[in-house]
């Protein structure tokens, strides 16, 4: 894990890329319906070699005290967060698995909704997204994890945009931290 400084350098290096290949202003349709004066594709930087590593670490040390059994979230913003948790995790010589809950159960093979190793009855859990604007993924989510008597401690996301994620979750018990806010990308640096 990261120490405190290193954390602040690698918070600054994940910014600098965000604003760089992220960040658009222009109207466009978000995924709770809203449009939006700008748009965070964060997936553009967490699909990137340093950008994976950069989330991961940062998650990572956010988690770190955390007495969980496994971290996870929605498909598709927390798809290639999870990949670099896993790994960095096990580098780290402190391994976490991961999950990933479909929006949909498939059609065939097993039809699950939560995908990964296998989640037991009380396993206390994070959740993962890359932007959240309503928290909408992440409600259900909790409902699905809830539904398997999965315990949801938190979740965390890269970008909150400032739009009622952390209202909302609050109201079913979830805790929601961010590495950024929607307001950073106002000022020219974290």
């Amino acid at each position: 894990m990261p120490n405190r400084q290193d954390t602040q350098e690698l918070k600054q290096r994940l910014f600098a890329l965000l604003k760089e290949r992220a960040y658009r202003e222009g109207n466009i349709v978000l995924s709770s319906g809203k449009i939006g004066s700008y748009y965070i594709d964060a997936r553009v930087v967490t699909l990137s070699a340093e950008g994976a590593y950069l989330t991961a670490a940062l998650i990572l040390d956010l988690v770190k005290d955390k007495n969980i059994s496994a971290i996870g979230g929605p498909t598709l913003g927390a798809d290639p967060l999870l990949g670099a948790i896993a790994a960095l995790s096990f580098l780290d010589k402190k391994p976490l698995n991961t999950f990933i809950v479909r929006k949909i159960p498939k059609e065939h093979g097993t039809q699950k909704r939560i995908e990964g190793p296998a989640l037991k009855k009380g396993d206390k859990v994070i959740i993962v997204d890359d932007v959240v604007t309503s928290g909408g993924s992440l409600l259900d989510c909790i409902s699905i994890l809830r539904q398997s008597g999965v315990i949801v401690e938190g979740a965390v996301a890269i970008i909150d945009r400032e739009e009622g994620a952390i209202e909302n979750l609050a109201r079913v018990s979830c805790p929601l931290t961010s590495i950024f806010k929607a307001s950073d990308f106002k000022i020219s640096k974290i």
